[in-house]
């Protein structure tokens, strides 16, 4: 989440089942041979010696999960900081003018999040696809997620990053409100040929940077003139930014994930999922080989510096503030450089982890990442709290949620306590994050799909 002082340029300135495989067994079943592992149902352990077999219907992917247990850990360091860190109502930390490596680099390294989040919830979906539903099922749970999803953004998710129930502010709406929206937009896609799929997400990740030409009003606060419709449509679609409902003063949104091109990366990931129904040693070549292409064309392209992001990297006052200025690309929304970027080490990722995991750290993270959505939701809490009792236990300034004025003095901490608190944090959402991983594995009721 961005600091408040630099929020927008204006007012908070700052098809059935899929295609048969030969070595497809049957419908409803990844014959892929991939490392996979059980949970114990009692204690939301995994449990047993991993090992190499074929993926049946409610199996878990190990090298999947693991990933995303990675990123969601990484996550919990990212709004840690919001609410820790001395300089978040200061400066955006990746103000090279300003910033440290340390915490430029604390920063960047969160920029992996959320498209490999928003990728492997359309992988995830894919899976659902190949384990037995049919098009018409998965379309209902894609597009009724998706509201759940966008709901739990103005309210459950709101009230963690707020704590009020003002809503004259709306929120700033981010990752689970793209997340929704993309999913509703897939749940109509997949009804399409799965290269047809594909090729959508590749093309609007590659292509939307074209938009950034267009520069629509910006809404400057009270007293300022309100968007038109057309440019508020355009900044949910594709620029970032505040601006009223309706005429002021109505309540206002901040719109911090335009849906160009988040529709995009979940439809990619979505004909990604197919890839599992590879012969083994051909998806890790693939995986490999891909990979190293995506990241090497980031690093080709942001060399050329003309194209795929509207920030271009320039000579700083040292080597390594000119290598922070190259990594330097925009998230908001994310430009093709940052999905190239963050998407193609994910997929040597997930080359690398397609062996057993046997070691306690690795297990732990694959936990997280089987709860992924219960664990977004109580790190914000986590992060918060923490962060509230930080400040009250060191008799500094406590502030609830972000604030559109001066920053208030003697608040946060350095980078030492960000790191502590992130940690505890952590420390604490494992034991609630195995046992709803337990729930999960030994009941099979609706609703839990949702969370």
């Amino acid at each position: 989440m961005k600091s408040p002082a630099v929020w927008g340029k204006g007012a908070f300135r700052r098809q059935s089942a899929p295609p048969s495989y030969p070595h497809r067994a049957s419908r409803g079943i990844i014959s892929a041979t991939v490392p996979t592992s059980t949970v114990d149902p009692t204690t939301g352990k995994i449990e047993g010696e991993p090992y190499m077999r074929a993926v049946e219907p409610r199996a878990r992917i190990d090298s999947v999960d693991l990933l995303r247990g990675i990123v969601m850990v990484i996550m919990l360091l990212d709004h840690t900081r919001d609410f820790t860190h001395w300089a978040v109502f200061q400066f955006d930390p990746t103000d090279l003018a300003r910033t440290s490596p340390a915490l430029f680099l604390t920063r960047w390294i969160t920029h992996f999040c959320a498209p490999i989040f928003v990728f492997l919830a359309g992988t995830g979906a894919y899976f659902q696809l190949s384990r037995g539903k049919t098009k018409a099922e998965l379309s209902r749970f894609l597009w009724t997620r998706g509201l759940w999803l966008i709901l739990l953004e103005f309210t459950v998710i709101r009230f963690a990053v707020l704590l009020n129930l003002d809503y004259t502010f709306l929120g700033a709406v981010q990752v689970i409100w793209a997340l929704g929206w993309s999913m509703i937009a897939l749940a109509a896609l997949i009804h399409l040929p799965l290269k047809v799929v594909g090729a959508f997400g590749v093309l609007m990740m590659v292509l939307h940077n074209l938009l950034d030409a267009v520069d629509v009003q910006q809404w400057q606060g009270p007293g300022s003139p309100v968007p038109s419709a057309a440019a508020k449509l355009f900044m949910v679609l594709h620029e970032s930014g505040a601006f009223p409902v309706g005429d002021f003063p109505s309540p206002v949104i901040f719109v911090l994930y335009p849906l160009i091109p988040w529709i995009g990366v979940m439809a990619a990931g979505y004909a990604f999922g197919a890839m599992y129904q590879l012969e083994p040693v051909r998806r890790r070549r693939i995986l490999l080989r891909v990979g190293l292409a995506v990241t090497a064309a980031f690093i080709a392209v942001r060399a050329l510096n003309f194209y795929g992001d509207p920030s271009r990297w320039s000579v700083q006052k040292s080597g390594l503030f000119t290598a922070l200025s190259f990594l330097n690309v925009t998230k908001y929304p994310p430009s093709l450089l940052f999905l190239l970027m963050t998407l193609g080490p994910a997929m040597i990722a997930l080359w690398w982890f397609e062996r057993p995991i046997r070691n306690a750290f690795g297990r732990a993270l694959i936990t997280f990442g089987r709860v992924p959505m219960f664990f977004y939701i109580l790190q914000w809490y986590t992060a918060h709290f923490i962060g509230i009792g930080l400040h009250i236990a060191l008799d500094r300034p406590v502030t609830l949620g972000p604030t559109f004025g001066p920053p208030p003095a003697n608040f946060g901490f350095g980078l030492g306590v960000t790191y502590a608190a992130w940690i505890a944090g952590t420390l604490l959402l494992y034991p609630l994050c195995r046992w709803f991983a337990g729930v999960k594995a030994r009941r099979r009721d609706w609703w839990l799909s949702y969370l």
